[in-house]
Parts: C-alpha cells; sequence; structure tokens
C-alpha cells in the first residue's frame, strides 16, 4: 500500500476510484492460493482487568455467516474497545473511509455470535483529517477512551504522531501500510500486511520463475516508488536476473513516457518485463505507449495497481502485479463483502483493505482471548507474539515480529477483472 504522504496529495488532485500501499529474508514460491459514515460516538466503559473463563477460539467463518436479524444472546462482559485513528481526508479516506466501515460491520458481526470470549466489540472511530497534529490528540482521545488497541491510518508520518502518544503502552496496527518501519514491536507497533521488501522480493521472484531474464525499472528516489525498486533490483539480480535501465518519473504528475519507451524500444534485446510502483493510471499510460513503440515487455507493478482502480481502467489486460489476496470465489473476503452489501445497502470499496481491517480486529481479538485481559500491553505482547490466527486474507502469524507471514499474491489482469498467477509466502 501506498505510504508517501506527498504522493497522497498529488493523487487526490489527479484521479481516481479506488485506495492505494522489513527485512523479510527468504521467498518460498507456492503454486496455489491461500483461503481467501462512521459513527464517532462512544460510550463509557471501565477498562478490563482479566477473565477466568478458557478462552473461546473464534469460528471465522460463523462470523461472517452471522445473521444481524437473529443473533445469539448479546455478550455481557467487560466491553473490548478498538480505536480506529481513521483518515477520512482527501489524503487517506481512498482506503480508511472503507476500512472504518467494515471494520464496525465486522464488529457487529461479532457481537451477533457472542462477541469476543464473552465480551461485547466497540469500535471507537475518530478522524485524524489527515494531518500528524490532529492524530496526535485523536490518539490521546482514543487512550482517555480506554481502548485496548488502535487501528491505524496508511501513511508514515501520520502512524509516527500516534506512536509518539501511545509510547510503546498502546499497540497499534496499521490496517493498509506496507512501510517496513511501521513494523516495530519495541513500540507495539504492527502491519496487517506484508511490507514493501516482501512484496518486492515476491515480484523477482514470480519474474525469475516466469522465464523473465531482464527487467527495465521505472523509479524515483525514496519510500515506496523507490524503495520497492531497490530490493526489487537486488533479489532480482541475486537469483539470475539482470536489471538493463532504471527510468526516472515523478508520481502522477508524469503523463508522456516516450523519452523513456524511446530509450527502452532501442534496446537490442528489448527487457523481458518492466518493473515498477507506477500508481494505476500511470501505469496505463507507460503500457499504451510501449505498445505504440513495438514493445514487447511484460508490465508487473506493485500494490498501487489496485490501490488506485487499476481495474477500472482501458489498456491494463495482461499486467500482473502484486496484491494482498485474491478474490477466491465463494473464499472469506468474498463472503464478508457480500454480507456487508446485503446488509447495509451499499458495497465496500477497496475490497483487499476491508479484509485486512477485519484482519486487524481478529489479530485484537486473538490477543484478547489468549490472555483473557484488556490491559493495552498485555494486549500487545500477545498479539507480537501470536502465531495462527485465521483471518480472511490468510494465516496470520507474528511470532515476535511487527509483520505477520501472511502471502504475497500476484494477480494478473485477464478479461478485465484478476486472475491469480502465483502466491509465495515470504517470511521474516
Amino acid at each position: 500500500m501506498l505510504q508517501y504522504r506527498v504522493t497522497a496529495i498529488l493523487l487526490c488532485v489527479a484521479l481516481v476510484t479506488a485506495a492505494c500501499g522489513d527485512d523479510n529474508e527468504a521467498s518460498i514460491p507456492t503454486t496455489s492460493a491461500a483461503p481467501a459514515a462512521t459513527d464517532q460516538s462512544t460510550t463509557t466503559t471501565t477498562t478490563a482487568t482479566t477473565t477466568s473463563a478458557a478462552p473461546q477460539p473464534l469460528d471465522v467463518d460463523a462470523v461472517l455467516a452471522a445473521d444481524l436479524s437473529a443473533c445469539e444472546p448479546a455478550p455481557t462482559g467487560e466491553t473490548l474497545k478498538i480505536g480506529y485513528a481513521a483518515d477520512f481526508s482527501e489524503l487517506g479516506g481512498f482506503v480508511d473511509i472503507p476500512g472504518a466501515a467494515a471494520a464496525e460491520y465486522f464488529a457487529e458481526l461479532l457481537n451477533c455470535v457472542g462477541g469476543v470470549d464473552g465480551r461485547p466489540v466497540e469500535m471507537v472511530v475518530r478522524d485524524i483529517e489527515g494531518d500528524p497534529e490532529t492524530a496526535g490528540r485523536v490518539a490521546q482521545e482514543l487512550l482517555a477512551d480506554e481502548v485496548a488497541a488502535i487501528l491505524g491510518p496508511a501513511f508514515f508520518d501520520v502512524n509516527q504522531a500516534i506512536l509518539q502518544v501511545t509510547a510503546g503502552n498502546t499497540p497499534l496496527i496499521s490496517v493498509s501500510s506496507t512501510e517496513p518501519l511501521l513494523a516495530d514491536p519495541a513500540q507495539l507497533s504492527l502491519l496487517a500486511s506484508f511490507t514493501d521488501t516482501a512484496q518486492a522480493k515476491a515480484a523477482a521472484q514470480f519474474a525469475i520463475d516466469k522465464g523473465w531474464l531482464t527487467a527495465a525499472t521505472f523509479s524515483v528516489p525514496g519510500p515506496y516508488f523507490g524503495y520497492l525498486v531497490e530490493v526489487f533490483t537486488e533479489e532480482f539480480e541475486a537469483i539470475g536476473g539482470e536489471v538493463v535501465g532504471d527510468y526516472p518519473f515523478v508520481p502522477v504528475e508524469t503523463t508522456d513516457f516516450s523519452a523513456q519507451v524511446n530509450e527502452i524500444a532501442a534496446l537490442d534485446p528489448q527487457p523481458d518485463i518492466i518493473y515498477s510502483a507506477l500508481i494505476a493510471f500511470q501505469s496505463g499510460i507507460l503500457g499504451g505507449q510501449l505498445n505504440e513503440a513495438a514493445v514487447t515487455s511484460e508490465m508487473l507493478v506493485a500494490d498501487s495497481f489496485t490501490a488506485t482502480g487499476g481495474y477500472s481502467l482501458d489498456g491494463v489486460e495482461g499486467f500482473y502485479h502484486t496484491s494482498h489476496t485474491f478474490p477466491e470465489p465463494d473464499g472469506r473476503m468474498l463472503r464478508f463483502l457480500d454480507s456487508y452489501e446485503r446488509v447495509k445497502g451499499s458495497s465496500l470499496e477497496s475490497d483487499s483493505y476491508a479484509a485486512l481491517a477485519a484482519d486487524a480486529i481478529l489479530v485484537i481479538a486473538k490477543a484478547v482471548a489468549d490472555t483473557g485481559s484488556l490491559d493495552p500491553v498485555t494486549v500487545g505482547e500477545a498479539m507480537i507474539a501470536g502465531t495462527g490466527v485465521d483471518g480472511l486474507t490468510g494465516v496470520l502469524t507474528y511470532d515476535g515480529g511487527g509483520t505477520p507471514n501472511t502471502p504475497v499474491y500476484v494477480h494478473q489482469v485477464v478479461d478485465g477483472g484478476p486472475s491469480l498467477a502465483a502466491v509465495y509466502d515470504v517470511f521474516e
């Protein structure tokens, strides 16, 4: 997911329809897929101590099948309050508006099946307005509301403002960021997904597995757009590939790649692939200009493709991209999205990030159930130590780190929709 704040500002000017996107060591390829308007009010409750009953495992499939018109008796334990420091501005609203809606709905489903270990779940949503100072104030409000954990927004600077307030005493799990620096167990700071390191390494391995041995890249110095290409290049060349050229661009602003395309067209032979973290509309423009110049290189891009509305564009047929999950027919993500649409009468945009919001809640829920505590430090430490959190995007295991070992999916655009090309498990 794009964690580069400057680019988010530009995104607001440019378009778009939807949303955007560590040192992981090894990439182990597999060939099959893994399973696949907010209320800002709060109610007053007390912080929790512990419960004596043995923890009850969550049946995620039962949660997704819950019928809100025929719920189990309401849970009566002490309330599990989860904060969401959500960015509803033009900077982060593309992911946090659907993310917050998904989180609140998932809490409704949990409560319908008895809550978490007999505790009702309450989402406390606050708008950070895309501003670090506001994010810090919101974090203070959430701590005053006695939340056990906080769901964080997409971008690094606003998450950092929250972490300055939580000071390692309340866990923060970013729903949509892939920024490696936010995966910091010492600060009780976690990600709900893989990092940019993981998706770049998976992309390199996928290219080699496809027999693509030469690549041209597009990058700009800095996080995401530069970092992903740096990691891809290092990994690709370490496992037998060669990057024959790297070409500059300006995120969002570059709409004519003819100079770079002419250089690539003049290469003999032309590279097997073009790799970048270009947002969707730019990758579509680049792909079109490459076709006009008779360049036959394959296009392989990062998770920014789906995050910025790639599947709504023309001219991207055949593109490959990394992603957080796959919309498996009757898989958990699609069941969750279908359930939301039936009940709420509208669809959740940014489907994989809605699923990540649910997964972040499940990580917190398992920690509470395992420890019988709502003490934030206890919950945070259990989240970091957690293994086998059965989620919508896969099985999340932190095992002492700040990043789950969920897989990196590679999709290809086929007939205007996603087709699963490969899955890579990337572990720290």
